[in-house]
């Protein structure tokens, strides 16, 4: 019996090459990028890290969520601004030791302007956290995971 896919599942497909520690990944038909590690990591730091594609997986898949969720709380978004520490205990990556070679903590700290109430602001940041791919892959990995989002006034208007 053939198994059918659900018709909500949308496939990512991603092909990566590489040698030594820089690989160049593809996004079939569409995008192309690089990574590279620090020279401490055997890299020449001539693009970025692997680890830094995944923080930025998960501001970028943050401000995507925002959007879908403020449609569906009828609220409006201007600028985000993100930043984000992922602070990585480099014992088992480098050193072969035991555990869990993820990153200890990661923080994101975000001021959104929204025209949202205060508790609309509440439901909104909760809905964000909870539909996020990423947020949830980093929720879910042993890492102390720490949001910290401050509501601005609506200033500019997204398109």
């Amino acid at each position: 019996m053939a198994v059918t896919p659900k018709e909500t599942v949308v496939p990512f497909i991603l092909d990566a090459e590489g040698t030594g520690v820089e690989q160049t990944l593809r996004v079939p038909g569409s995008h192309e990028f690089r990574t590279d590690a620090y020279p401490a990591f055997g890299g020449r730091d001539a693009a970025p890290s692997p680890l830094f594609y995944a923080l930025g997986a998960l501001t970028s898949c943050n401000q995507v969520t925002a959007s879908l969720v403020a449609k569906d709380l009828g609220i409006r978004l201007g600028r985000f601004d993100f930043r984000i520490q992922g602070d990585l205990d480099t014992a088992v990556l480098v050193g072969g030791a035991e555990g869990n070679a993820n990153f200890d903590r990661v923080e994101v700290v975000a001021r959104i302007e929204t025209d949202a109430t205060p508790e609309q602001f509440a439901e909104f940041e909760r809905e964000v956290d909870r539909r996020c791919p990423v947020s949830q892959l980093f929720r879910r990995s042993g890492t102390e995971y720490v949001t910290n989002w401050t509501q601005v006034e609506l200033a500019t208007v997204d398109a």
